[in-house]
Order: structure tokens, then sequence, then C-alpha cells
């Protein structure tokens, strides 16, 4: 079909590389502008986009990679499966934000992680009978445009396994959504066959992650009958079918015997998939080989990469071999260029997005033409290629002998705290806090006006004692406010921190951070994520002088807010050149020192976030055991310093607890908060049936909808959680933390919620 597929790139990444998507839905969301500037700044990033990789040689271009909130969310509206709540929405526009977000009178969608990263997708909700009707606008409108500019794109499309994998039934609690697959294949067949329609000559990518993962053993046979079927649906559809993340050994047994096209396998994270290269190459199909890292920044040994491609074709054909990324490059920033202020040296490690553009096309050339083959620039670009990566190895701003010195005793730190039952008898006794203890997760509206002195103060416009004396104000409000409304346990409002992440990397050595680094983790909402190219330490005190302040305001207790370890491992692009556990070993001493810090100037609740926690875990059970020792031990490291008395908080959000609840035991925090309020009580109930005996907030209303719950809702979600857990062991608080949300959501919201706690404590 296509002359040359030399080179591919699975997705890029949607949210503009100034953000430019974000602040038109964000504006839009405001009632600023109608949905025609959003319109028009999407249509015109998509055309910049395809120009990047079209200019770059790349010949397999996607479209609807792109969205103006999710890929899994465009899925649902183009299969027509919306929830029936939504179906009183007539504007289809409406509908669509409304099931991402919610409104004043629906829920939004549940959300979760998309596999082990930290993009969030909207959970498809389905049930036996559900009536579909495709709606192909969008890819139709997509794929008019890039032809309109003299492409011919492929169409990225999420495979029906994995969207049955990630979906959920709402009629069933015994079946999971994979038992619909036989009454959503149709479906996909009818879309299938309209997407024919659209050109004579047509590719179509199937992303099919959950391959990679232990369903892949269950729905082995499911696959081969999905792609038998669909690849019959239309002749002259290349359909190939794409994983990442890790090996998918178990479906390329079954692909093989498929018609379709080609498979796409992750080399970068899944080394086992060089034992299937024998399958692959007696079956006569194309490997899509993904050797260039689609989810962390560090420039590729482009020399290392073309010797292993050649590995590779010594078992497949060198000319049905494509050099694609190992995943979508939606999960690292667009670029470089941008990069003014960054150290020269740790710039010259990098790669973004268009940078790793760049590379795929260079690794082609070498991989199928040779060096000889090379024009002057793409000779100059190898060779700095080459001498980027020797000199990365040799770098002594890498290596730090302190941070070494005190490495060498982490062993005798790996250890749990006192016995639970001690603990929490020491810590109701300091407290005396009441049973259904109302508090937030820790951050309060990131402001135009907060963001507007944090900015000034960066560019020197005020200084620094201004700075210091504006966020005071801040936080003076903030406490006040928590105080006149009664919540029982205060936090300062993090009026001070960009990001939960990128603030701690700021102060910690070892780490550096881009202007422009932004990568999407829902909707509008993009993380800048710290690199972390070294040995890492904490040179002073990070949080103590604003926690300790927003101390004296109060008598009340006053939580101190850290991020964990593991949290700021997993949401930071972290060094390749030695094992993530130790990297997680090293920022773990450095959050221990803070915790001291804070408990010895008399913060005596501690809230160490591991919002991230699950997101580390491999997709393959077998690798998991690794994982959670040093993720346990990590977090033990950093909290173990705690005195019984000083009572240690943790935070995690948007994961499946099921499969680690002993885990969760394990880290041994005093108080979680866990996110409840779009899944109900399906993951407290969790905690109830493992036996858990420490204390949980379960949050009782969700902050990533502008809505405001009433009294009556919230009351009745306490309700509900009593149902499970005994009212000494549950606290009440928000899903999440608040910086996304306006005071104007804020106020009556957490109004509602202390009103209900109060109603709801009289009749225990």
């Amino acid at each position: 079909m296509s002359e040359k597929l030399g080179t591919w790139v699975t997705g890029f990444a949607r949210i503009g590389e100034k953000r430019e998507l974000k602040r038109a839905l964000e504006a839009y969301w405001r009632g600023e502008t109608g949905f025609d500037a959003v319109e028009r700044t999407a249509k015109i990033l998509k055309e910049r986009h395809w120009r990047y990789q079209s200019e770059a040689g790349i010949d397999a271009i996607s479209v609807n990679d792109f969205s103006l909130y999710d890929q899994t969310l465009d899925m649902v509206q183009a299969l027509g499966l919306e929830p029936d709540r939504f179906k009183d929405i007539d504007d289809p526009i409406e509908r669509y934000f409304a099931m991402a977000r919610g409104d004043a009178a629906h829920t939004a969608m549940e959300m979760t992680k998309w596999f082990n990263t930290n993009y969030h997708y909207i959970v498809p909700e389905l049930k036996a009978g559900m009536q579909w009707s495709i709606d192909l606008e969008k890819i139709a409108r997509e794929y008019a445009e890039a032809r309109a500019l003299g492409l011919t794109p492929k169409i990225n499309l999420i495979g029906i396994l994995t969207f049955l994998g990630n979906a959920k039934r709402v009629d069933s609690r015994d079946e999971d959504a994979l038992s619909l697959f036989h009454e959503l294949l149709p479906a996909y067949e009818a879309l299938l066959a309209e997407a024919a329609k659209l050109d004579e000559r047509l590719i179509v990518q199937f992303d099919e992650p959950v391959l990679v993962t232990d369903k892949a053993s269950r729905v082995s046979l499911l696959c081969k009958e999905a792609y038998t079927r669909l690849a019959k649906v239309a002749e002259g559809v290349e359909i190939y079918v794409v994983t990442y993340f890790d090996h998918a050994k178990e479906a390329v047994a079954q692909l093989v015997q498929t018609p379709v096209a080609g498979i796409g396998l992750d080399f970068v994270y899944g080394a086992e998939n060089a034992e299937v290269l024998q399958t692959i190459a007696q079956s006569g199909k194309r490997l899509i080989a993904g050797v260039v890292d689609g989810r962390n920044i560090w420039v590729s040994d482009i020399e290392g990469r073309v010797a292993f491609l050649n590995e590779i074709a010594k078992t497949v054909p060198k000319e049905r071999i494509t050099v694609a990324t190992s995943c979508s490059l939606l999960h690292v920033p667009y670029t470089l260029k941008y990069e003014e202020r960054l150290d020269e040296e740790i710039r010259t490690w990098l790669a973004f997005g268009v940078e790793k553009l760049e590379e795929v096309a260079l690794i082609e050339k070498l991989f199928h033409a040779g060096a000889d083959a090379l024009d002057a620039g793409e000779a100059m670009a190898y060779a700095k290629n080459r001498e980027a990566n020797a000199r990365r190895k040799t770098s002594t701003r890498i290596h730090d002998a302190a941070v070494q010195a005190r490495m060498a005793g982490i062993e005798a730190l790996k250890k749990r705290r006192e016995p639970f039952a001690e603990r929490i008898k020491a810590q109701h006794a300091r407290f005396a806090y009441p049973p259904l203890c109302t508090t937030t997760i820790g951050s309060f509206p990131q402001t135009p006006e907060v963001r507007a002195v944090r900015r000034d103060f960066k560019n020197g416009v005020i200084s620094e004692a201004d700075y210091v004396e504006k966020m005071k104000g801040f936080i003076r409000e903030c406490v006040a406010f928590q105080e006149e409304i009664g919540l029982e346990v205060l936090v300062h409002g993090e009026f001070e921190r960009n990001d939960m992440v990128e603030y701690f990397g700021e102060q910690l050595k070892g780490v550096a951070f881009s202007e422009n680094g932004w990568v999407q983790s829902y909707g509008s909402r993009c993380v800048k994520p710290p690199i972390l190219y070294g040995d890492v330490s904490r040179p002073e005190p990070m949080t103590l002088f604003w926690s300790t302040f927003a101390q004296s305001l109060t008598d009340r207790p006053m939580k101190g807010m850290l991020t964990g370890p593991v949290t700021i491992l997993n949401w930071s692009f972290v060094r390749d050149d030695q094992p993530r556990s130790e990297t997680c070993y090293q920022i773990a001493l450095a959050i221990r020192d803070e915790v001291d810090d804070l408990q010895n100037a008399g913060i005596g609740m501690i809230q160490v976030d591991e919002a991230a926690f699950k997101e580390g875990y491999p997709l393959r059970s077998a690798k998991r055991p690794a994982y959670e020792k040093f993720a346990l031990e990590s977090f033990w490291i950093a909290t173990n310093v705690a005195k019984p008395q000083t009572q240690i908080h943790t935070h995690m959000c948007y994961s499946d607890f099921n499969d680690i609840i002993d885990t969760i035991e394990a880290m041994d925090a005093d108080v979680i908060s866990i996110e409840t309020a779009r899944s109900g009580n399906v993951l407290l109930k969790v905690f109830q049936s493992h036996g858990y005996e420490k204390e949980i907030g379960p949050g009782v209303y969700d902050i990533h909808s502008p809505r405001i719950p009433s009294v009556e809702e919230i009351e009745k979600q306490i309700h509900a959680l009593l149902e499970v857990l005994p009212a000494r062991q549950l606290w009440i608080n928000p899903d999440c933390g608040l910086k996304t949300r306006r005071w104007e959501e804020v106020k009556p919201s957490l109004r509602h919620m202390v009103e209900a706690a109060k109603k709801v404590r009289k009749t225990l």
C-alpha cells in the first residue's frame, strides 16, 4: 500500500508546545470564548504537528491521536457508547465535556491511569445489550485535513481488547467488560468499514497495550478472532496492531495467524520481544520496531540502536522492519528549542518529542542505507549524538561522593516503624480529633493572583521579601477560611508550589528543570517533570519555613505536606545509568531529613503523598516483587524517622487497589486518603474485605469536576462509607488537592463537606 514505511511514530503529543490547547480549552470552559476558538486552535496544532513529523522524514504519521480531552473518550463517542445519564444533553460538545468533567447536573465518568503512566484516561461504562452507533465525523475530518496537506496518514484507534480491558461493567459485579467482546466486535467492524470509505489506500493502527499485561493470556484467543474478522472487513485496509510498555509474546503467537499487515513491539521496555522475532519472520508480516524511547528524555544511543536493529535483521528481513518510537510521544515534552536556561551540558543529553522524530529518521537511514548515505547535516547530528552519549558516561556532575557515602548505610534504614496500635494511641492522645475528622488533601486554588506573584518573583520583578509577605497573606487567608468553616485538621494551601513534584525537585541537588517541558496528565492539566540526571540530595530544608509559619496561625493541627520518594521518581524523567531503585533510595533520604525537621519543629501530622505509587508497577506480575520491594523500602526510609506520636499520612489517587492492598498495608502509613467519589465504594470495600485497620480518608466529592456537591449529597456519601467502615477509622476529605479549582467552587463545597460531616457525627 505505502511505497515506504521506513519510519513510524506511534502517536504525538497534542496539548501544544506552548500549551495552546490548554489555554483555549480553559478559556472556553470559563465562558470567555466560544467553541470555535477551540476548534481553530486545534486545527493549527494538528497541522503543525503533522508538519513536524513530515519534515523530519516520518512515513507513518497519525491522525486521531489528537484529542480535545482524551482519546478513549473520543472512542466512546465514535462508537456511540455514551452512558445513558448523558443522553439528555443534546449538544454533542456539551455532552463530551460533561462526560469528561461533569457539570451541575451530571457526575463525570471515572478517570484512571493509562497503564503505568501518568496520563489519565476516561473509563468507558459498558453493559450487556448496549446500543452502539458509529460516528466517524472527527476521524473523517482529521483524515481529510491531513490529506489536504499532501500526507497519506495512518488512523489511530484504540483496539477493541484495550478498550474493553480498560472499561468497566455498570450492570454486573461478577463479570468484567471483556465478557462483552462479542457484543462490541460488530461495532468495531462497522467503524472500520466506514473508515475504509475514506480513501482507496488506508493504514489503521490499533493500539493494544493490554496485550503486554497479565490479561494477555486471557485475551489471546479473542485477539486472534478480533483481528481475523477486522482484517476481512474491508479490502485495501492495512491493519497494524501496536503494543507498548512491555513484551507481547503471547499476543504475537496469535496475531501472526491473522491477516493483519504488521505488529508493533516495544524493544525499549519489552526486551523479551526478541524471543518472538522468528515467529514474525516466518509469518511474513511487517515488524514495527519500537527502538526510540517514547517515555523518557535521554538521547538515544543511535549507534547502539542501529546495531540492535541489525541483530533483529538477522532474523526478520530488513525490508520488513520499520523503525519506530516505543510508544506515543504523548509522554514526553514537545521540543528542546525553547530551553534557553537549561544547563548546556545537560541539554546535550536530552531529546524531547521533536528531537525524537529526528532520531527515528536518522536511525532508519543508518539502518537501511548506511553511514555513507548521510548528508552533511545528518553526519554532524550522528557525530554529536555519539559525543553526547560518551560525555554523559564520564561526566563528574552525575556522581556525588557524600550521597554515595550515605547510601552505603541504607540497608539499616529499610524497616517499618513501631506497631500501629501503639502509634495510634499516642496520636489520639496528642491530637484528640473526633471520628469523621475533616481535612483536605493539601493544595488550595492556584489563582491568577497566586501565579502572578510566583511569576514576578521568578522574573525578578519583586524582591524575595515582597514575595514572602504576599505568600504569607495567601496562607493567612487560607488558614482563616479553614478555621471559619470548622475543619479539624488544616493545611497551609501550598501557594508557593507550582507542582507537587516540581517544587521539591527545584530544591534537590542532582535535579534539573526545563522551562517548557510540559507533559499532559489529563484534559488540560499538564505537569513539568523534573529531570533526575545525577545523585540526589537535599541541601537544606524545603518546606519548614512555610509549614511552621502556618502552624503559628492556629492551635489546630497543621499538616506538613511532602511528596513521597516513589511519586517523585515516577513523575520524573529518571536517569537510566543506574537502577531506578538506587535513585528512589536517594530521594527517600532527602524526604527523611525533611520529615525529621518538621516533627522537631512541632509539626505533628506529616503527609507524605504517594499519588503515583501504583503507577510505577510493572504491567507483568512476575516483575512486580522487585518494584514493590524498593518502593516500600523507600517509603519506610522516608517516614520511619517519625516518632510514634507523629502521625504519618499519605495520599493515593486514581488507582485500582485490589491487587496491591497488601502492599498498601505494608506501607504502614497511619492515615491514607484515597479517591472514591467517581467510583462509589468499590475501592473502599477492598480495604474492608482485607481487614485494613489503619485510618482512611475516602474522597467524598470529586475535585476534578467544577460542580458543587450539596450537603445532602455528601451526607449520603458519608452514610455509604459508614456501611463499609466504622466512623473511628474514617476521615472526611475531598478526592484530591484543590489547586485546579476556583475559590467560588472550593468554598461552598468544603462548607457543605464540613456541615455534612457534623450532621452525620451527631447521629453516631
